[in-house]
């Protein structure tokens, strides 16, 4: 065994030890999507005297954490997103119709002075100096009374506390603690509500809330005119009960937001809905890795079962890292780790056929030399093809939202942790196999010492494909143009994510047929909600504004039919986050589009790179399409699909034209068309035997994961065939068409290599050099 592998030898059992370490004393920290409740992103809006900005919406923050922590509910998140946008995740509340109205009070909490008692029925109209509403505002007991401006803002509340004073027999009352210039403000305000004899309205100041007087205390008689009140000397006393000097405390306290919050994004996952998610995804996992595992195995028989012993590795380590570093697991994200489980095979089958078409080349050559040298050509594909993967991983980051962001982690952890996978655990595994006597003896055991059925009947047959690429350009463009059809005739129905309004699906215990739920909800008043069927016999209900109150009558209709009725999903979406959402979606296209194709540009010819975002965008439009003709919703979940679909696409392309570019530097008088249908032929076993582990992967994904994953699953099922395809018959034929168009010589061999010329092999680890 040679020094190199047994570094990797050491570094791949080290990093597996750590990382089973790491996974036996850490547990996953999951989304609310997997273990329910209640997340809302809530929205900082701009005052009449406050900018809402970071500073404003960090004090913002603070104040909702303590409305929050006042609810008991464990271990609540609040972060924040951006400059002005509040992140709650509530674990395992339900209903949330409670916390969004303790977050929901969005007005801020102001003191003002009662100009006295107005007749009932009077309208808030306009005072002739300022052009203001007169604020008339009923208080505790229902009277009407005539408020003056605002005088002090709830900003300028210190602290407000609860206590019961037994001594002064004043039982259960409010103390109130003012910052410096705000006890000055409060002092002036009390100073000239007692110049008013007592149980005078006018000697009363109200504290207002949400348009609401939450509580209009007498200034004390023993307060004289213009002394008022110091800041720490203030307290509210009545015949308060405990829960009502708290509330008090806490709404004085809590309610003074510096500047206003709507809640523009609102969902509720159930309990069970996430267990089952979890459940069915650990199933699609275990079942996909098995069938993948066994697939390789047989095609590539001793190395492949040493390969998915890097798989079995590979998964430790991803799972590991995400614990590890805190990453929220959530359901989208859950399904990038099935998937990346899929895609993890692609560069030992990139090494293994490389090693194939040594030995096929040279049959003599030693199994370990021809390993070597598959590592080092495969490697450029590699790291082309997961980079690309990389820049869709980060564009999900970047530009998704909620749960779709999580996606984009774990599938850039699973791209970092399969290439260490393949590069240093499968590596150094085969290397170690290689060098003994009885492996290299026996090719029919080792698995690439002699070519696969694929590559032998290719190879015999020798298929000419690009005598004429325009043809292939042309069934392309039809897929296109029957895919733009079911767009244009069908039209493509998006999410509630992307249009903004509410989404409900709530689980009966006696069934309950569309028509039936259709004709209930309409009769209470619902007539303008799309009923459908969802999972198991549940009813889905999209409306469009709904607020938790409305969606709490819509499920009593519904349990007049359905008897008990469970909330199993909830997704409020407001109107300007719908735009914003779908704008973004707009925008991580394009700007897809754009980084591939300035990548592959640097990587590859101009005529390589606009063949494959070619390939790229006709793969996009036939998953939108066919989604079209299909009824099926495009929400935040198919964007996440459909940016893996975009990395998958270029993936292959990138394979095909790193072969073309080799050959054609090697065989620089050769017709591009020649050189391009040899290099299809030579990758077209590391296409198949690729897409056949991600197509196993999804296939399990799309029985058993439910219809929070089914979805996902058919748009990458449909986005890897129509890829497959389009790195053949769409990117090759668009660059050979282009090609024609360009004066640039052929790639120069070796071009990697700063002197210009072919650089040496390197010699095999177990030969000394000598010749004879």
């Amino acid at each position: 065994m040679t020094r190199a592998t047994t570094v990797r030898a050491v570094l791949a059992a080290a990093v597996l030890l750590v990382s089973v370490f790491i996974s036996l004393t850490m547990s996953p920290r999951l989304g609310l999507d997997l273990q329910g409740g209640t997340r809302m992103v809530l929205q900082a809006k701009d005052s009449a005297t406050v900018k809402a900005d970071r500073e404003t919406t960090d004090r913002t923050l603070e104040v909702l954490r303590q409305r929050i922590d006042s609810l008991g509910v464990a271990e609540p998140v609040l972060t924040r997103s951006g400059e002005d946008r509040i992140i709650v995740e509530l674990p395992d509340v339900q209903d949330p119709r409670q916390a969004a109205a303790v977050i929901g009070r969005t007005a801020q909490l102001s003191f003002h002075e009662v100009l006295g008692a107005a007749p009932p029925g009077t309208d808030p109209v306009p005072k002739p100096e300022t052009g203001e509403k007169r604020l008339i505002l009923p208080d505790e007991q229902g009277t009407q009374l005539d408020l003056g401006p605002s005088r002090l803002s709830g900003a300028g509340v210190k602290d407000a506390s609860a206590s019961f004073e037994a001594q002064q027999a004043a039982g259960w009352t409010v103390k109130l603690d003012f910052h410096k210039d705000a006890g000055k403000d409060w002092t002036k305000l009390t100073g000239e509500a007692a110049c008013h004899p007592a149980g005078d309205e006018r000697r009363r100041v109200a504290i207002v809330l949400d348009e609401k007087v939450i509580s209009s205390p007498q200034v004390d008689p023993s307060v004289g005119c213009q002394a008022g009140l110091p800041s720490g000397g203030t307290q509210i006393t009545g015949s308060f009960t405990a829960k009502e000097a708290r509330d008090l405390a806490l709404l004085i306290k809590g309610g003074a937001l510096p500047v206003p919050v709507e809640i523009v994004e609102q969902r509720t996952v159930g309990p069970t809905l996430g267990a089952q998610a979890i459940d069915a995804s650990t199933q699609a996992a275990l079942i996909g890795a098995a069938a993948t595992a066994l697939f390789i195995t047989i095609v590539y028989r001793l190395f492949g079962a040493l390969a998915a012993v890097a798989l079995a590795a590979y998964g430790a380590i991803s799972y590991a890292a995400l614990v590890g570093l805190g990453v929220t697991l959530t359901l989208p994200g859950l399904a990038g780790f099935v998937l990346a489980i899929g895609m993890a095979v692609d560069a030992n089958v990139l090494v293994f056929e490389r090693a194939r078409e040594e030995c096929q080349a040279q049959p003599t050559r030693s199994l370990r030399s021809a390993l070597t040298t598959g590592f080092q050509k495969a490697f450029s594909a590699v790291a082309d093809s997961n980079i690309t993967t990389l820049l869709a991983a980060g564009l999900l980051f970047f530009l998704g939202s909620g749960p779709v962001k999580g996606f984009g982690v774990t599938l850039a952890i699973g791209v970092i942790a399969s290439m260490f996978s393949a590069l240093v655990i499968a590596r150094a595994l085969t290397e170690i196999a290689a060098g003994s006597r009885f492996v290299s003896d026996y090719r029919g055991v080792n698995g690439i010492a002699r070519p696969g059925s694929v590559r032998t009947w290719l190879t015999r047959k020798d298929p000419q494909l690009f005598r004429r690429p325009v043809r292939w350009l042309v069934v392309s463009t039809a897929l296109v143009a029957v895919a733009v059809a079911g767009i244009v005739v069908r039209g493509i129905d998006l999410g509630v994510e992307f249009t903004g309004g509410r989404l409900v699906e709530y689980s009966t215990s006696r069934p309950v047929d569309v028509e039936t739920a259709r004709s209930t909800l309409a009769a209470a008043g619902f007539g303008d909600a799309e009923i459908t069927t969802a999972g198991d016999g549940d009813i889905s209900v999209r409306t469009g504004k709904l607020d938790n109150d409305g969606e709490h009558a819509l499920r009593e209709a519904l349990a007049t039919e359905g008897g008990e009725t469970t909330k199993v999903r909830d997704e409020l979406i407001g109107p300007s986050l719908g735009d914003e959402l779908r704008r973004n979606a707009l925008i991580a296209l394009g700007v897809a589009v754009l980084v591939q194709l300035a990548y592959l540009a640097v990587r590859f010819r101009w005529t390589f790179a606009v063949g494959s975002v070619a390939g790229m965008v006709h793969d996009v439009i036939i998953v939108v399409g066919a989604f079209a003709w299909l009824g099926r919703p495009v929400d935040g979940i198919f964007l996440a699909a459909l940016l893996t679909v975009i990395g998958y696409s270029v993936n292959d392309s990138v394979v095909v034209f790193d072969r073309v570019r080799e050959l054609w530097g090697r065989n620089r008088k050769t017709p591009l068309a020649t050189i391009s249908n040899r290099a299809v032929l030579q990758t077209v076993p590391r296409t198949v035997n690729t897409g056949m582990g991600a197509l196993m992967i999804l296939v399990a994904l799309a029985v058993l994961g439910g219809d929070s994953l089914t979805d996902f699953a058919l748009a990458l099922l449909i986005g890897i065939v129509v890829g497959t395809w389009s790195s053949v018959f769409t990117a090759v034929p668009a660059a050979l068409v282009l090609e024609r168009t360009t004066s640039a010589p052929p790639p120069t061999p070796g071009k990697s290599s700063k002197s210009g010329r072919a650089r040496a092999p390197r010699r095999d680890p177990a030969d000394n050099g000598a010749r004879v």
